[in-house]
């Protein structure tokens, strides 16, 4: 549970600096503000809790600002030459142990219904597999004939028009819209994490561990996101990629997909595809 606390606020905060998204649909630009468009409930629901807690803080930073500003003109040394010997207050002492507990426990029943909704999905309709690995990603898709192929960053020398620098992998992972997926998310080698900021999801990726998410994408376009556990040499270079699409194209990418990709449980003889290494980027 800790765990998934770290994670989730973590989530949050990536996702208020991150601002990747679909580029037709919410493409960083110059002096933009707020988090990045939403395109799952976890996100919209993330969003909201957000601005909730962007009122909060508001309210008790003017009211400190107020008290102080009070305090500073009441009780100056002109007005006061005469200090109060009070050493105790009963009242205020309650006062200013109760209101914060109150507010916590306010933020707190949103936060954990939160936590709760965007831990697993009951019944997902399909279910694709995450791998980290050192640098790039593989992943799997076992509903779908449990295929398998990796995605790795491609240079920037080799990027076609409008394709992002440190984002577009040669492999996407292809996606149908309006559809719970259950994300499954482990390592091969060290800690990872994937992040998507724009579906509200970073959750770590732990050798011998399957961590479990989901997500459900409600509009079509191109995401991205990134590793986001500093996890070696290069860690910069292994983004995610993906793209969501309507189920009847993600249907026939799938199609496409048995032909081109190998399975997982590959028959004994067969011939595996050869490993692929993430490419050194120069130094920055």
């Amino acid at each position: 549970m800790l765990q998934r606390i770290g994670c989730f606020l973590l989530a949050v905060l990536m996702s208020a600096g991150a601002g990747l998204a679909a580029p037709a649909l919410a493409a960083p630009r110059d002096w933009q503000l707020g988090l990045p468009e939403p395109v799952s409930p976890t996100m919209e629901k993330i969003v909201d809790f957000h601005n909730l807690l962007l009122v909060v803080i508001t309210l008790i930073s003017v009211f400190v600002l107020v008290l102080l500003l009070y305090v500073m003109f009441r009780f100056s040394e002109k007005r006061n030459p005469t200090p109060s010997k009070t050493t105790h207050n009963t009242v205020i002492e309650v006062l200013w142990t109760v209101v914060p507990v109150v507010i916590l426990v306010a933020i707190a029943v949103p936060s954990f219904r939160l936590l709760y909704f965007a831990d697993r999905v009951e019944n997902a309709d399909m279910t694709i597999k995450a791998i980290g690995r050192q640098w790039y990603w593989s992943y799997e898709y076992p509903d779908q004939g449990n295929f398998t192929f990796d995605a790795t960053l491609v240079p920037e020398e080799d990027l076609a028009p409008g394709q992002l620098r440190l984002l577009t992998t040669d492999n996407a992972v292809v996606l149908p819209v309006n559809t719970k997926i259950r994300l499954l998310i482990t390592a091969s080698d060290v800690l990872h994490a994937f992040a998507l900021p724009a579906m509200g999801i970073k959750l770590d990726a732990v050798p011998g561990q399957v961590n479990e998410t989901w997500m459900e994408i409600t509009r079509e376009g191109t995401y991205y996101g990134q590793c986001s556990e500093i996890c070696g040499t290069n860690h910069a270079y292994m983004p995610i990629m993906v793209e969501a699409v309507s189920k009847e194209k993600f249907d026939a990418w799938v199609k496409e997909a048995q032909e081109k990709f190998a399975k997982v449980d590959a028959p004994e003889g067969a011939s595996p595809p050869a490993p692929r290494l993430a490419q050194a980027q120069p130094a920055q």
